[in-house]
This record gives C-alpha cells, structure tokens and sequence, in this order.
C-alpha cells in the first residue's frame, strides 16, 4: 500500500509539472511579451575569441560587417588591457531585422533616418568590460547594398529621461573618432570608429521636406507602450517609408493609449506604412495603415488579436 500510494503520488507530481510547464507557453508561442520577442526573433547575439597578442585581427560577423581591432586599441580605467578578448556583436542590416529587435533609425531630434545598416559591439579583455572609447580606433566595414555614400551615427539607448534608442554624432576626438562622412569602396563602407557601442550607417530622409507633428491613437491596446527593445512595456508604434529603409519608432506620450513624433521632425509628403505590434501575456495584436503625411496629422490604429507568425510575416513583408 504504502508503494502504491508513493507511485500514485510520483504520477501526480508528473501531472502538475507538466501542466505547469505548458502553461508557460500559452499558444505554443516563442515569445511571450515584447522584450522575449526582441531577444527570439531579433538580431542573435555573434561571439568571437581572440586574444590581443594577435592584433590586428579581423572578425567577419554572419551577414558581411567586419571588425579589425588594432593593437593597443583596448583599454580598462585608462590602462592598457592584454589578455584573452571576447567580442559580442549583433547586426542589423535590414528593416524587419530592425523591427524584430526593437530598435529604431530615429535622430535624436526625431528626424527619420535612411539606414544602409547598423551593428553593436561590446568587448571584455579578461572578462572584464573594456572601454567605451578605444585607445586607437577600430576600422569598421558595413555592406553597402548598392548605395554609394553615407554618414557615420553613435547610437545613444536613453533620449531624455525616456529608455529608447536614438542616433548622434559620434564623439568628437583624436585618432578618427570624428570620420563622418563615408563613400563606398567595392560595395562596403569602410571607415574607422573610435568608440564601441552602436555603429550606423545612415542618411537623412527627405531633410529638406517642411515637417509636421504625428501623433496616434492605438486602440484596444492591451499593455502599456514599448520601450528600447521591449525591455518595458508591451505595444510599438512604427512608420516605415515606401522605397527607403526608414523604421520611425513614435514612443513619445501624447495621451492614454496615444503616442506622437518628436515634435515637427516627419517629413509632410512622406508615404509608408503606419503599423502597431503588441506581446502580452503570450498574445499577439497587430494594426496597420497605409499613410501620406499632412500637416499636424493624427491617425488612429485599431488592434486586434493575430499569431505570432502571421505577425512575423507582416513583419518580413517591409523589407
């Protein structure tokens, strides 16, 4: 008796368990909330080794940006670093690459930017994170996909007091930091950069056009608005242009449920689509528009619940 009773209490053990266990994926969905979304279907993570008795070496990361760090480039607290060096990248060469993982190609004024590409890089010599500002700069190659000039950007992930992403200019110093201005050369930019971090390859778009104000309301909005790669918050609101490689993210707070553009930064004319994503609690909602841009503009965008991969999809299709 006192077996079966062990048995039977083993089998129900195994029962709870295992629901709990499906519990944690309702829908069989990957992600669950805006930031597992980011972290699954967004740029993965490219891990190299090396050490810096080999300098200069060249690292080539999956979708052709390449790295070549110089020695005595590395620096801990000011002094120099040697030892075994591990190098995390992450590339965004594309628009739904962009979107996926909760990024943007926002100025930090709010002015739409063209982006030809951007990467991150993160170094530690010893396991111990090196300095932001490289002693001698690394030179950076990024796919230039057919387009012969660009400009260089820094990214910055807190504008203001707010948690999001924005592009400026790159630190102003010796050794090149300052390069800003980039022309293609067999179909790469190449240039050197002295700080690591964000690394983009961008053009303003339509500067020249007057610029409006947009705001938008999205509704049925299940959480709450999405910081810099979901790391807050639930829902995104995007404009991407017809034909150039912009992903306007709207996240300032104009209003329950209603977010709007920095203020006089989009282009009046401009085509594209307008489009909300939301993640919460497993669920997936989605709203999209087709827009021109008029003066003081507010649109309005009606969620409603889809699947994860009806919402990839409508993600792959803005490439």
């Amino acid at each position: 008796m006192k077996k079966f009773n062990l048995t039977l209490a083993t089998l129900i053990l195994i029962v709870v368990f295992s629901s709990c266990k499906k519990d944690k994926k309702p829908n069989n969905n990957k992600a669950q909330n805006a930031k597992e979304f980011s972290a699954t279907f967004g740029s993965q993570k490219q891990s190299f080794s090396l050490n810096t008795s080999e300098l200069p070496k060249t690292i080539t990361m999956a979708n052709g940006s390449k790295i070549t760090f110089k020695p005595g480039c590395f620096t801990v607290n000011g002094s120099p670093a040697s030892g075994a060096v591990t190098v995390e990248s992450y590339e965004m060469l594309n628009r739904s690459s962009i979107i996926f993982s909760g990024t943007n190609t926002n100025h930090i004024s709010g002015q739409p930017l063209i982006s030809q590409g951007f990467i991150n890089i993160k170094v530690k010599v010893n396991g111990v994170a090196v300095d932001d500002d490289l002693a001698i700069p690394m030179t950076v190659s990024i796919p230039a996909k057919g387009k012969d000039f660009t400009q260089i950007w820094a990214g910055v992930e807190k504008v203001g007091d707010v948690n999001q992403m924005a592009w400026q200019a790159p630190k102003v110093g010796p050794n090149g930091q300052n390069q800003r201005e980039t022309k293609a050369v067999n179909d790469n930019f190449v240039f050197d950069f002295g700080q690591l971090g964000w690394i983009n390859c961008d053009t303003y778009y339509r500067f020249t056009d007057p610029k409006t104000t947009v705001g938008v309301t999205v509704l049925n909005n299940p959480g709450e608005m999405a910081s810099f790669r979901g790391f807050t918050g639930d829902t995104y609101v995007y404009f991407c242009a017809n034909g150039d490689n912009v992903v306007a993210q709207l996240y300032s707070p104009n209003g329950p449920n209603s977010v709007k553009s920095y203020d006089n930064s989009m282009p009046i004319g401009a085509t594209g689509t307008l489009f909300s994503l939301s993640i919460k609690d497993g669920k997936y909602y989605f709203a999209k528009k087709m827009i021109t841009i008029t003066a003081n503009l507010n649109e309005t965008l009606s969620l409603t619940e889809s699947t994860e991969a009806a919402v990839q999809a409508e993600i792959n299709a803005l490439n």
